[in-house]
């Protein structure tokens, strides 16, 4: 509590601020963040934060509300896990890039897949001709996967899948992978994105409408709940509602309202919250405002240690903690001056570092022209562990707790994000909403706002819209993703359908379909279907007859 005494200091100072500003201008009429709160006052005091209780809504690191963090000694103990999202041309490639990064002191695996296959279709469909092994890696069977995996043990690593539509073949072909190597379902660690809600906010790759896909996510959380006690069943991403143009108070807010759907979908699907809860994470963007983006992570976990205790009655304090993996913006990156790019992800994983992060990827400079070659990529790591090992601030554990305006932040994206769920709640839940079109348009005007500061420079991007320079046509060097990829994985395609036993795949595949139109899990029938090479679209094109293809209502 302010004391009567800082009241008149502070008083007195603000006069003097006055004064000094009649002859010192503020450089803008409004100071505001990226997503545009404004930021009201130029010194935050205790003033701001005389209702904070300590206990109450910080609390220590490791116990509710987690606002703190969720691991009790924090970086102290374990250092955040490092991960490069990678993925190009066929899985000999990309198996190449993992060992070269595992060697180099990555600690998990983030794979990329390329266009066709999180659309569900293979390398060799007229759909797929010119996007093979483009924007990560093809793979269309087990045989990709095994190769993908090939002399990396995954019994010590932890591997995320960024896929949705298709996650659940995809986890299928993982757990055949591990069987093969001898490693026991009970073994396996790593990451599931599975989030297929924010595909028809923000991403767009579905194939099927909204309600079998929440099927299918239902299927895959009771699959590995039963099956894969140590794999994080669903990633809720916020990255990609970000990535659409979204503030950070929306991104927070959608985000957290799909994985309450998600934890509905599991209570209903008849299993207990305490034992599918502890394996949910969260995914966000890091953007370029740096303390905007600390709050939204504090404000996370504090929103979602309330909802799962006290809305969904979680026992287990597991079921409230709130773990994130994070990755830098790519949308906040330029194709000017990419050079440039490098201070952005330094100030954006010093963000999500400072926020508390227990996973974090960090983009190469080089991304909005191409994937990425080895050399930027070598230097997003090095970000990384120069932060890590260097900078020192693994030494405290949220050394801006209780900063006046950081809490301030920290409870002003924490209400606005609340009121949003409470309107997402009034309409129906997250799924009603979407149908509605609320959180499209909601980030489509965002996005609309943001683009229109950039044009009359209220808001500034280097070398964009201010400090612009000649450049030459390309100023780096970029990857190349030549022809040969495509011909290559067609080749493996048309190979693996020659050797393979047609009657299994047909068996498997028309088991698939009786589930699917049933209601058994679909995943123990994926499973099958994978370890008889049955390809991607295969799945995915029984999927489609049983439940049929989404179109975009297209409302904003």
């Amino acid at each position: 509590m302010a004391s009567g005494d800082f009241k008149t200091a502070y008083g007195e100072w603000k006069k003097k601020l006055g004064l000094h500003e009649e002859k010192h201008p503020p450089i803008r009429r409004r100071f505001s963040t990226v997503s545009d709160l404004e930021i009201p006052q130029a010194l935050y005091t205790p003033e701001e934060i005389k209702d904070l209780d300590y206990l109450r809504d910080l609390g220590f690191p490791g116990e509710f509300p987690y606002t703190r963090g969720v691991q009790t000694n924090m970086y102290r103990g374990k250092l955040w896990t490092m991960r490069q999202f990678s993925g190009f041309g066929t899985a000999e490639d990309t198996n190449k890039r993992y060992k070269m990064l595992l060697a180099s002191g990555q600690a998990g695996l983030s794979v990329a897949f390329h266009m066709p296959t999180l659309m569900g279709y293979d390398s060799d469909s007229p759909q797929s001709k010119g996007e093979v092994g483009k924007c990560g890696v093809a793979v269309d069977t087990l045989a990709d996967m095994e190769t993908l995996f090939d002399g990396i043990p995954l019994d010590e690593i932890t591997t995320s899948m960024t896929i949705n539509s298709p996650a659940p073949m995809l986890l299928a072909m993982y757990v055949a992978v591990a069987e093969k190597k001898g490693v026991p379902r009970e073994k396996i660690r790593g990451t599931l994105q599975n989030d297929i809600l924010k595909e028809y906010i923000a991403q767009k790759e579905w194939i099927y409408p909204p309600k079998p896909s929440m099927r299918l996510v239902a299927d895959t959380l009771e699959f590995c709940t039963k099956e894969l006690p140590n794999w994080n069943t669903i990633s809720i991403s916020g990255y990609h509602i970000r990535e659409a143009g979204a503030t950070a108070v929306q991104e927070l807010a959608f985000t957290i309202a799909d994985g309450i759907a998600y934890v509905q979908a599991g209570i209903e699907r008849g299993l207990d919250v305490d034992d599918f809860a502890p394996r949910l994470s969260y995914f966000w963007d890091v953007h370029n405002d740096f303390f905007e983006e600390i709050a939204k992570f504090r404000a996370g976990r504090r929103m979602w240690a309330h909802i799962m205790r006290d809305r969904f009655k979680a026992k287990n304090p597991k079921s409230w903690m709130l773990r994130t993996h994070a990755q830098t913006a790519g949308v906040s990156l330029t194709a000017q001056q990419p050079m440039n790019n490098i201070s952005r992800v330094t100030i954006q994983a010093l963000a999500a570092v400072l926020g508390g992060t227990n996973s974090l990827h960090t983009n190469s400079m080089d991304e909005t022209l191409a994937l990425p070659t080895e050399q930027a990529v070598m230097v997003a790591l090095r970000t990384q562990q120069i932060i890590a090992e260097e900078s020192g601030v693994a030494n405290v554990i949220d050394p801006l707790g209780c900063s006046y305006f950081v809490e301030w932040l920290t409870n002003k994206v924490e209400k606005e994000a609340s009121a949003y769920i409470d309107r997402i709640d009034q309409l129906g839940g997250m799924l009603a909403a979407i149908e509605k079109g609320f959180p499209q348009a909601e980030i489509a005007n965002a996005a609309y706002h943001f683009q229109r500061q950039l044009e009359t420079k209220d808001k500034v991007m280097v070398g964009v819209n201010r400090y612009q320079q000649e450049e030459k046509s390309r100023s780096i060097d970029v990857l190349y993703i030549d022809k040969t990829a495509e011909q290559r994985q067609c080749a493996r395609i048309a190979d693996i359908k020659k050797k393979r036993n047609t009657s299994k795949v047909e068996t498997s595949l028309i088991a698939l379909d009786r589930a699917a139109r049933g209601s058994e899990n679909t995943m123990p029938f994926l499973v099958e279907c994978v370890k008889n090479y049955c390809t991607v679209q295969e799945m995915c094109d029984v999927l489609r007859k049983v439940f049929g293809q989404y179109r975009d209502p297209g409302m904003y």
